[in-house]
């Protein structure tokens, strides 16, 4: 009997989904928690650099993931570029990322059911999910990516109805209100919840395996996404504060600024028509898709990055057994969601988000640099796509990159000391067992 392997049946659309999907919750919860701490103009300033970080930082990675398009991604790219010991790091930063997100977004769709059935807790939803969409995963990577593409879509035609309800109440005066709470130094404070507008994207590159004509269609479904992403940012932030002021979609109760809310848009559109508004719970119930969009595509993406690690040896040789009938790397899903469900016991959504954001940073940096390094060290290798700009486009992607990360350390130096020391101690575990196997 033939070894079994990773299905080859994604064409660009479902890349698009995946991409987008990956991300969107983004958008619906998240990133309003940056403003207490700089403000509509701050929050701004953060998102528009980060945005441009993104843009570039994309290209390259596409590069990167048709010239080697394998379901490790920035392991096995750092892995060329630098050798084995800083592939483990790239690895280690976006499995961190891929491990960390989930539970964020767990702890919102448990929120967003608590609405509608107040009796259910919200720690319950939020394990009953990864249990459903870890099982999706598990029977089939076509059938995962066409659910995710049916959501994302329901997703983003979400996103441009709730913009249609609450750009007509749009009052400039509303984003001038107490824009920079916190000076421009909390700009710099912003970065981790701009980063959630696009956190994620790069998993399209981990199921490169699974891509037919990966050189084509991997670049199509990483443009499309990004594109889309940058629009729906920005239409989602002015239409959002637009409304009442930042204010109001941080805080559920004005009077207690000690509570934030993991709701934005519907705090934004209950300003408008109210909590018993059909619209309200309209959106409150599309808005769920928006969240298991990115849930369902970020288990899809981590198994693959848990699974690279086992086949390598790196960890435990069954995290990279593929299943005889289902061909995806059922193991791998269920180590992760083990992972996922232990950190939903915290109940720390923001340090969840920032943790995630680190391991995003981190990945982001071993990437730009490995991008680097291979155009020197590989300089034959056959690249599909080249990226654009190069290198004052990659330079100031990486330059943001490592602005953003300093940042991130000077606000939350206690996060960053739990975040290095995951990358030691995952460095020297994956290596104890590679040299056991």
């Amino acid at each position: 009997m033939s070894k079994p392997s990773l299905e080859k049946s994604l064409g660009p659309w479902m890349l698009w989904g995946l991409g987008v999907g990956y991300v969107i919750s983004g958008m619906y919860f998240g990133w309003n928690l940056g403003l207490p701490l700089g403000g509509t103009l701050g929050m701004a300033i953060a998102t528009v650099f980060i945005s441009i970080m993104y843009v570039f930082f994309t290209m390259c990675y596409t590069e990167m993931a048709c010239a080697i398009p394998k379901a490790g991604g920035a392991f096995d790219y750092a892995n060329l570029a630098f050798g084995e010991k800083i592939g483990i790091f790239a690895g280690l930063a976006q499995w961190i990322e891929f491990l960390f997100a989930p539970p964020a977004i767990a702890f919102a769709i448990g929120a967003y059911f608590h609405e509608f059935f107040p009796e259910l807790p919200v720690l319950g939803i939020a394990s009953f999910s990864f249990f459903i969409f870890t099982f999706i995963n598990i029977i089939g990577v076509r059938l995962a990516a066409q659910f995710e593409l049916f959501i994302t879509c329901f997703a983003v035609f979400e996103l441009l109805l709730f913009a249609s309800w609450t750009l007509p109440s749009f009052r400039w005066e509303n984003l001038t209100a107490n824009p920079l709470p916190n000076g421009y130094l909390g700009v710099f404070a912003c970065f981790p919840f701009a980063i959630w507008f696009f956190l994620a994207i790069e998993g399209i590159a981990n199921v490169a395996e699974e891509t037919e004509n990966p050189q084509k269609n991997i670049r199509i479904g990483f443009f499309s996404a990004i594109a889309t992403l940058v629009f729906l940012c920005f239409l989602t932030f002015f239409s959002a504060i637009g409304v009442a002021g930042w204010e109001a979609i941080v805080y559920p109760d004005a009077s207690d600024l000690n509570v934030t809310s993991d709701s934005p848009l519907p705090l934004a559109l209950f300003k408008i028509v109210g909590k018993d508004s059909v619209l309200y719970h309209l959106l409150i119930t599309i808005g769920l898709f928006g969240l298991v969009a990115s849930f369902h595509g970020i288990i899809l993406a981590a198994g693959r990055i848990t699974f690279e690690f086992g086949r390598t040896g790196f960890l435990p040789k069954g995290l990279g057994r593929i299943h005889q009938k289902f061909h995806t790397p059922y193991l791998a899903l269920i180590f992760n969601m083990a992972i996922g469900l232990l950190a939903l016991i915290t109940g720390k959504t923001s340090e969840i988000i920032t943790i995630a954001c680190f391991g995003a940073l981190g990945l982001y940096i071993l990437s730009l640099l490995s991008y680097f390094r291979l155009k020197t060290k590989e300089p034959n290798l056959p690249r599909p796509f080249i990226a654009l700009a190069h290198p004052i486009g990659p330079a100031i992607a990486l330059a943001i990159a490592l602005v953003a990360f300093g940042s991130m350390i000077v606000f939350h130096p206690w996060l960053a000391c739990l975040f290095f020391s995951l990358l030691c101690l995952g460095f020297f575990t994956l290596n104890y067992i590679k040299a056991k196997e």
